[in-house]
């Protein structure tokens, strides 16, 4: 079927056509809403708890050690991306020489 449009060329409907492949782009995830996101998370398993799973202690507990190994791995990234100790250091609240100690492990 074929319609004439304003310049009276013949158009097929949209409909009609197969729409040209697209490809699914991924939204951009914040890393600040990420974190929030991770916090309401952490604090409504605490509540869990709180409410008297206490077998699920152990479990929260687990969290903390896997944030301790997270941030390394964030830190080590970090450097091997090219961040100055100092740099770590300031977003940490710490001093340049702080963070050398606890994530330098022989790194100068």
């Amino acid at each position: 079927m074929t319609h004439t449009d304003a310049d009276g060329m013949n158009t097929v409907k949209d409909g009609l056509t197969i729409p040209a492949q697209r490809t699914r782009t991924r939204g951009a995830v914040e890393n600040k809403e990420f974190a929030a996101f991770t916090r309401r998370i952490i604090r409504a398993h605490a509540r869990r708890v709180a409410a008297g799973d206490v077998e699920a202690l152990s479990d929260l507990t687990a969290l903390s050690a896997a944030v301790d190994q997270a941030i390394t791995d964030a830190v080590i990234g970090l450097r091997a991306f090219g961040y100055s100790w100092t740099e770590i250091g300031d977003r940490l609240g710490i001093s340049k020489q702080a963070a050398q100690q606890r994530w330098g492990g022989g790194q100068r």
